[in-house]
């Protein structure tokens, strides 16, 4: 009777404050005690079980009834212990994860009601020297609402300032400014391999407490802590997530097997609604082939916030081992373990409401930016958007019908008077563009991959990155 009570009573304060239940299951000892309590009940009901048959003697029934007792007695082990058992391997398995990944201090307190936390994509192949944050991120977080800012550093970001009082701010007290050489994904290896002497004996990861501050300083919000995406084991961490959807809103080149008496091994993912494998992902996120570094940043602030919106609970139960599997190869983070209780509950918050995305560079800003920041410029810009998330929502008056008709009437001529048609250098065939953005062939039939790769075999280069100007427009299902 008792253990049901206590089944209901976490149950409904699941439901009250599940972050309560979550902290608690997070932590590596109290997972380690429930362990034990489950392999003492698996224990204690096998024991139960073969101490009935020692006592109803098998032996001694008929032959069909032998049967039917052994079979039900199998299948009540299984529902019983062997349900525990697993219970208590899953929870091992987290544990081991856990305590792998995530950091041993306090959990910490929201500072002026939010969460600052880096977001790091790293990128140590064979073929580069040390470590390269290729994506740099800020995700600000209300503690309360769940609503979240998600800040993209280009990688070209030159002159970063860094934190007051940090080590790289007495080494470079104008910001990070040594020409092209000192830009933004350079900050982590420069510290690991230049200054590292500069930093205390406490400092885990030095690159990665560099970049922090060095976002802290350029953005001017305290930053927590970190967390570093290893871009390896991201593919193996969508697999074990089932996949994620995107919906996207142009053409995404990437490279696959070379077509056939050809140099070209251009392959394309079309727009429209994809749920991408781990690799595609991958793909999708990091192609910049006929765009640019800001086409492929707004790319990888949708796919963030996609994965975001799908990691819930249930999905996490329903993939728990493939997940954990992936997270020691994903992740590395000094959050401590401690936090992953509250931040569980806030993740939900956070998939239920729109996120508001800032690049500090082309498109948000103009195109020389990252090379030229405005810091007063940029941190204003921040705090505004803090502002706005920080206003109660207003109810927008109904727009009548024929007011709606009107203004899309007004829409669909402006797009029609500011067409053009969009034509390459050197002779190139001569697309249709009705709206400014989707083109179509010559003949007026839609666009395929097979008639991209074809163009890029006949070396029309130029045309092809007008069609692919807008792949950096994608959406969240």
């Amino acid at each position: 009777m008792l253990c049901w009570l206590a089944i209901i009573a976490l149950a409904a304060l699941y439901f009250i404050d599940r972050s309560i239940i979550l902290g608690r299951v997070a932590h590596p000892n109290f997972q380690l005690f429930l362990i034990i309590v489950l392999g003492t009940l698996a224990l204690g009901w096998l024991v139960m079980f073969i101490n009935t048959l020692v006592i109803i003697r098998p032996k001694l029934l008929a032959p069909g009834m032998r049967a039917i007792v052994s079979v039900f007695t199998l299948a009540a082990v299984v529902a019983t212990s062997g349900v525990f058992v697993y219970g208590a391997s899953l929870l091992n398995t987290g544990r081991e994860t856990i305590t792998a990944v995530f950091d041993k201090g306090p959990a910490f307190d929201p500072i002026d009601g939010r969460y600052n936390i880096a977001v790091f994509g790293a990128d140590s192949g064979d073929n580069r020297e040390g470590v390269r944050t290729d994506v740099a991120a800020l995700l600000s977080v209300d503690a309360k609402t769940g609503k979240s800012l998600l800040i993209s550093v280009p990688r070209n970001f030159q002159s970063a300032r860094f934190a007051a009082g940090s080590p790289m701010e007495k080494i470079w007290p104008n910001g990070y400014n040594c020409g092209d050489e000192c830009i933004f994904n350079s900050i982590y290896r420069n510290a690991e391999t230049e200054h590292a002497d500069a930093f205390p004996d406490t400092v885990k990861n030095i690159g990665a407490q560099a970049a922090m501050d060095a976002l802290e300083g350029t953005t001017g919000l305290p930053v927590q802590g970190y967390v570093m995406i290893n871009m390896a084991g991201f593919e193996q961490f969508v697999d074990a997530l089932g996949g994620v959807t995107i919906n996207s809103g142009g053409w995404v080149p990437y490279n696959g097997k070379y077509y056939p008496n050809s140099t070209v091994r251009t392959h394309w993912f079309a727009p429209g609604t994809h749920t991408f494998t781990g690799k595609q992902a991958l793909w999708f996120a990091r192609s910049r082939d006929f765009t640019d570094d800001y086409h492929r940043i707004k790319r990888q602030q949708c796919l963030q916030q996609a994965i975001i919106k799908q990691v819930k609970p249930q999905t996490i139960l329903s993939n728990f081992t493939s997940i954990m599997s992936a997270g020691e190869q994903l992740v590395e983070t000094d959050i401590p373990a401690g936090q992953l209780g509250s931040f569980v509950s806030l993740a939900e918050k956070v998939s239920n409401e729109p996120m508001t995305r800032l690049t500090l560079g082309a498109p948000d800003f103009e195109r020389s930016f990252s090379t030229y920041p405005k810091f007063d410029e940029l941190q204003e810009r921040i705090q505004s958007l803090i502002a706005k998330q920080n206003k109660p929502k207003e109810d927008k008056p109904k727009k009548s019908k024929d007011s709606s008709k009107s203004a899309e009437s007004e829409e669909t001529t402006k797009a029609s008077e500011e067409s053009e048609d969009s034509t390459d250098v050197n002779n190139a065939p001569k697309l249709s563009n009705s709206d400014d953005k989707e083109f179509t062939k010559p003949d007026g039939s839609p666009i395929t991959e097979e008639y991209l790769v074809n163009l890029e075999m006949a070396g029309y280069r130029t045309l092809i990155s007008e069609i692919a100007a807008n792949n950096d427009e994608c959406s969240v299902p």
